[in-house]
């Protein structure tokens, strides 16, 4: 189920989310006929471990330290599977790629990208995807596919840097 209150931004047991989505990975690998091979598990596993959107190349250089190939295919035919699936998403602001909070869910990408420390966290709000579909269908636009990165200060910034709205 998807959330409302952004994860990255909250305390909680990040191993446990981690292991959590790795194994719903192959349960939903599985039951859609799809081949999780170890690269794309590891770069799944290596998005989950930095709990923050990573650069296709520092992903590569971990792949190729670990015997899983340097060229730039391997990470990106990985990551188009993953994003493909449902497992990861692409910040095109940051040009980096980040693990879906919400795997298996079908649900427009939505990141708050804290421009402090970079940290980015997605999140599922109803209200917000209505009123996309109320603008849309209110100009007769039919959307495909929405992806909304909003920039401004997480919680520990916002307090760091003064701000009383944090």
């Amino acid at each position: 189920m998807a959330r409302s209150s952004p994860l990255a931004f909250a305390k909680h047991d990040h191993a446990r989310c981690r292991d959590g989505a790795l194994a719903e990975a192959r349960r939903l690998c599985k039951a859609r006929g799809a081949r999780l091979t170890p690269v794309r598990e590891r770069v799944l596993d290596l998005l989950w471990q930095a709990h923050e959107p990573v650069r296709a190349y520092d992903i590569l250089s971990t792949l190729a330290d670990e015997g899983f190939g340097s060229q730039p295919p391997v990470v990106y035919r990985a990551l188009d599977f993953l994003i493909e699936h449902g497992f990861a998403h692409k910040i095109e602001r940051l040009n980096a790629y980040l693990a879906c909070d919400c795997p298996g869910d079908d649900h427009g990408a939505k990141f708050l990208i804290c421009t402090g420390c970079q940290r980015v966290a997605e999140f599922d709000d109803g209200a917000v995807a209505k009123a996309l579909r109320r603008v849309a269908d209110g100009s007769g636009f039919v959307i495909g596919r929405a992806t909304l990165e909003v920039e401004g200060l997480c919680p520990d910034c916002a307090s760091a840097n003064g701000d009383v709205d944090a």
